[in-house]
This record gives structure tokens, C-alpha cells and sequence, in this order.
């Protein structure tokens, strides 16, 4: 009862779990309604803010991004800008944490502004205008992303399956994720996953998200019951939505997805490892304003992954629990797993 306020309050935020807050999993609050009239808010507000941000791409990618829900681009780079850029991640070392899930080891490597002073081409590509606007236009917002150097390292041979192989919308609402591909990513080195079209709110994505709602706070896989969805081929077809396109791509190609779309990362049949840089922006989703974003003020602009790792461990020292991030130290992006 002490804390109703707070859950209350959330309903006006980007809060997205049914089983940490009674008021947003509610099966009778659900029943009638209120997950559905969040989530068609929430693509409401950021339609109209990212009418406001049309400048920031191209007609071409504005009409790719309606359609599917992602924009692709190749030969972002020119050779020389590219190779320089390649240079400098793949040839020096790194302080790195790393997750695992399953048989995948997830490596990130945060890119604060002091760290970006001794690398160029890195701080050029991360600051610069084709990777940032694309992030801002899809998450409809001019905030200021979390950036990282990000490798997947997966043996198909070794542990559980990976848990993101299963597809899965992030949250309820528009979030852009974006992946910058230093190297070749082939079909067999599991390559981002995503359904056409599953960022909008047809009217069988709808009622799927309402029945969703109605017993999400008690689902079995934690990850559904806070609020990123899972969702079988079968449902995803009984939606509307057509097949998944696996988006094998060539070095030097940009990939920006809304994540509240049905994506997954492909299973691998092989051992592989992805490196590239990755980029993801989220904001509350019923702000009716595109700017005022405090994390893009002097001194914590550029330093949201180093305050996220910071967070992390502080959580788990609280719960007595490891850190998901894991400090592996000093390593090559393109290293064997230390976990």
C-alpha cells in the first residue's frame, strides 16, 4: 500500500513489468483495457514526435522503416574510412564485461568520451550523424544513446540454447537498437532476425497483446513477465505478420531496428563471433517533446553505458547476487569468452 504511489506513477513512464508492479499486471486492470490503451498511446506519441524528425533520413529509409520496421544500410563507409575504423577496434585492447546466455557470450565494452579521445575513426562513427540520426528517428526521440563496441561469441556445441533466439518484442512501446557490422555476418553465424511490419499495432497484434496482458504477471518465463514478450512463429503468423527476414549482411552495414517489433537473433549452426558497434535508445514513451533529454547535458552526455555497468553491480551487491556484466578485463573485441 506504501509504495501504490509509485506504481501508480508508473503508468506515465516507460515501465514495462507485470509481475514488479501490481498496478501494470493486473488481470483485472488488463481485463478492461489498460495495457491495450497504453501501448496505443505510446505508438501515438511517437508517431507524432517522429514526424518531427523526418529531416534526419531520407525519404527512401522513412518509407523502408514505415514497411518493416527497420532500416538497412550498406556501404555506410568509404574503404579507407572503414579500414581505419576496423583498425582501431579489432587491433587494441579494451576494458570488457561480458553476459552469457545459453551457448552465446555477449562482450560490451562502453565508450565513454575519454576513452573515444584516443581512437578517432571510433569517435567520428559513434558521434557522427549516420549512426546517431537513425537511432533518433527510429526511437522517435533526440536523446542521447548508450553506445558500445559489441561482440557475440557463440558455440552451438556448449551450453543451452541461446535465450535470444526465441522471438521477442523489448517493451511496449517504439526503441531503437542499432548494429554497425565490422565484420561479415553470414547465415550461419546467427544474424539479426526480424518479422516485417510487427512494429505496429495491427488489430491481431493488438488482441494478442491484450490476452498477453491479462496473465503476463504470473507467466513462467521471467523475461515475458517483465514485460518483453515472447511470442512463437505460430502466434506471430496468427497475427498477420508474414515470415522473419534473417538479415545476413556484409561488413560496413548499419542495421536499426524497433525492437518493440518480433526480432531474435538467428540460431548459429557454427562457432562464430560478430563484432561490430551497437547503439540503443529508449525514452519514456509519452513525452510529447523530442529533446530536453538530461543525459544529453555537459559531464553525462556520452557516459550512459559506464552508469549502466555502475548500476548493475550496485543492484547486485544489494541482492547479494553477481552482476549480469561481468568484468573480464583488458581484451581484443574479437578475444575467445573468458566466461
Amino acid at each position: 500500500m506504501l509504495l501504490a504511489p509509485l506504481h501508480i506513477a508508473a503508468l506515465a513512464s516507460g515501465a514495462k513489468s507485470f509481475c514488479d508492479n501490481p498496478i501494470l499486471g493486473s488481470p483485472w486492470l488488463n481485463g478492461k483495457g489498460l495495457h491495450r490503451q497504453r501501448i496505443k498511446l505510446a505508438e501515438n506519441m511517437s508517431d507524432m514526435r517522429r514526424r518531427r524528425l523526418e529531416n534526419l533520413v531520407s525519404g527512401q529509409e522513412a518509407e523502408s522503416f514505415e514497411r518493416d520496421g527497420f532500416i538497412v544500410l550498406e556501404n555506410v563507409l568509404a574503404d579507407d574510412d572503414f579500414a581505419r575504423l576496423s583498425n582501431e577496434v579489432e587491433r587494441n585492447r579494451f576494458r570488457a564485461t561480458e553476459m552469457k546466455q545459453g551457448n552465446a557470450v555477449t562482450r560490451f565494452i562502453p565508450l565513454p568520451p575519454h576513452l573515444l579521445k584516443s581512437y578517432p575513426a571510433l569517435r567520428d562513427f559513434t558521434g557522427g550523424r549516420v549512426f546517431r540520426d537513425r537511432l533518433r528517428y527510429v526511437a522517435s526521440t533526440r536523446g542521447d544513446p548508450i553506445t558500445y563496441l559489441h561482440t557475440v561469441l557463440t558455440d552451438p556445441g556448449k551450453g543451452k540454447p541461446d535465450p535470444q533466439t526465441a522471438f521477442h518484442s523489448d517493451t511496449f512501446h517504439a526503441t531503437a537498437k542499432a548494429w554497425f557490422f565490422l565484420r561479415d555476418v553470414h547465415e550461419e553465424d546467427g544474424p539479426f532476425v526480424y518479422v516485417p511490419g510487427s512494429h505496429r499495432l495491427t488489430p491481431g497484434r493488438l488482441a494478442w497483446e491484450q490476452a498477453q496482458s491479462e496473465h503476463a504477471a504470473s507467466h513462467p518465463n521471467r523475461l515475458h513477465a517483465r514485460g518483453s514478450f515472447r511470442a512463437t512463429a505460430d502466434e506471430i503468423r496468427s497475427m498477420g505478420f508474414g515470415e522473419p527476414r534473417s538479415l545476413a549482411v556484409p561488413a560496413n552495414t548499419l542495421i536499426v531496428a524497433d525492437t518493440h517489433g518480433f526480432h531474435a537473433r538467428g540460431p548459429s549452426s557454427r562457432p562464430s563471433v560478430r563484432i561490430g558497434i551497437y547503439g540503443s535508445l529508449r525514452r519514456s514513451p509519452f513525452l510529447p517533446w523530442t529533446g530536453l533529454d538530461p543525459f544529453c547535458l555537459p559531464g553525462i552526455v556520452g557516459r550512459k553505458a559506464v552508469m549502466h555497468e555502475w548500476l548493475d553491480r550496485k543492484m547486485a551487491n544489494y541482492k547479494g547476487k553477481k552482476p549480469s556484466l561481468l568484468d573480464v578485463g583488458m581484451l581484443h573485441p574479437g578475444d575467445p569468452a573468458v566466461r
